[in-house]
C-alpha cells in the first residue's frame, strides 16, 4: 500500500519514448487524476530498447522545461536515478509511473524495455513503481484511449494493495475500443513464439543493412494465463515482476554438485 501522509500523493513520471512523447502526456493526465504533486523527468530523446542501461562514458545534461519538469540526455534509468538523487530532494515520491509506452511490453519485452527499466530503477530505490504500455495493432488508427480511460482506476486499485519492495508492476492495455475491453487480468509474464525479427535491405549504393524489430510481431502466447493471452483476449494485463532473477530450485540442484 502506498504510504499515506498529510501531504498530497507525490508521483514521479518517466518513460523511454522521450520528454515530448504523446504517451507521456497521457501518463500525466492519468497521474493528475490521482494527485497534483507531479514531477516529470524523462529522456531528451527516444530511448526505446535501452533496457536498464546507465550512461557511464560521458556527462549527463539536465534541462528544466517547466515547474517540476526536466529532460535528461540519457537513458530512462539515468532519469530516475538523477530525479531521486538530485532533483526531488525534500521528500521522495510515493509512487513512480513509467510510460505510457507506444507499444506493448509483453513477455520477453520486459528485458529490453526502457519503460520497464525506469520502474525497475525506482523499485531498487525502494519505491512503488508501475510501468504502463499501450498496445499498437494498427499504426494508422492508433489511440491511447484505453490507457487514458482505464489507467486512473487501475492504478487507484493497485495502490490500495501491498506488494513486496523488490516487485514492480507491469500494465499493458489492448488496442481495442474501450467498450470492448473485457476487464483486468492479473497474469504472469508470457513467452512468444520467437521468430526472426531482423530485417535486411540494401541502401541506395547496394550495400546491405539490417534493422532489428519489425512493424508487426507474433504475439501468440505459448501458454495460458499470461500477459500475452490477456491482451490477445482483449483484457488489460497486470503482471508483478520480481527483481530477484535467481531460480531457486536450480540453485539447490547446483549446490548438490559441490557437496
Amino acid at each position: 500500500m502506498i504510504r499515506r501522509t498529510d501531504q498530497p500523493l507525490r508521483i514521479l513520471l518517466s518513460n523511454d519514448d522521450g520528454i515530448h512523447a504523446p504517451g507521456l502526456q497521457v501518463l500525466e493526465k492519468i497521474a493528475r487524476a490521482l494527485s497534483d504533486d507531479i514531477w516529470i523527468v524523462a529522456p531528451e530523446s527516444e530511448q526505446s530498447g535501452a533496457a536498464h542501461s546507465l550512461t557511464l562514458g560521458r556527462p549527463l545534461r539536465i534541462r528544466k522545461l517547466g515547474d517540476k519538469t526536466f529532460s535528461v540526455d540519457g537513458t530512462p534509468t539515468d532519469c530516475v536515478m538523477i530525479a531521486l538523487n538530485k532533483l526531488i530532494t525534500d521528500r521522495p515520491p510515493d509512487l513512480v509511473l513509467s510510460g505510457v509506452n507506444h507499444g506493448s511490453n509483453l513477455g520477453e519485452d520486459v528485458t529490453y524495455s526502457g519503460t520497464v527499466a525506469a520502474a525497475m530503477e525506482a523499485t531498487l530505490f525502494g519505491l512503488p513503481a508501475i510501468a504502463l504500455s499501450q498496445e499498437v495493432s494498427d499504426h494508422a488508427d492508433f489511440s491511447y484511449e484505453p490507457a487514458l480511460h482505464f489507467g486512473p482506476e487501475v492504478i487507484k486499485r493497485l495502490i490500495t494493495q501491498t506488494w513486496p519492495a523488490d516487485v514492480l508492476l507491469n500494465i499493458n492495455f489492448p488496442d481495442i475500443a474501450v467498450q470492448k475491453i473485457s476487464g483486468v487480468r492479473i497474469v504472469k509474464q508470457g513467452l512468444r513464439n520467437i521468430n526472426d525479427n531482423i530485417f535486411e535491405w540494401k541502401d541506395p549504393r547496394g550495400r546491405p543493412f539490417f534493422w532489428i524489430g519489425g512493424v508487426t510481431r507474433d504475439n501468440s502466447p505459448t501458454e495460458s494465463d499470461t500477459d500475452l493471452e490477456a491482451i490477445q483476449e482483449g483484457a488489460i494485463s497486470v503482471t508483478p515482476l520480481h527483481l530477484d532473477l535467481t531460480h531457486s530450485s536450480t540453485l539447490e540442484t547446483l549446490r548438490l554438485a559441490f557437496l
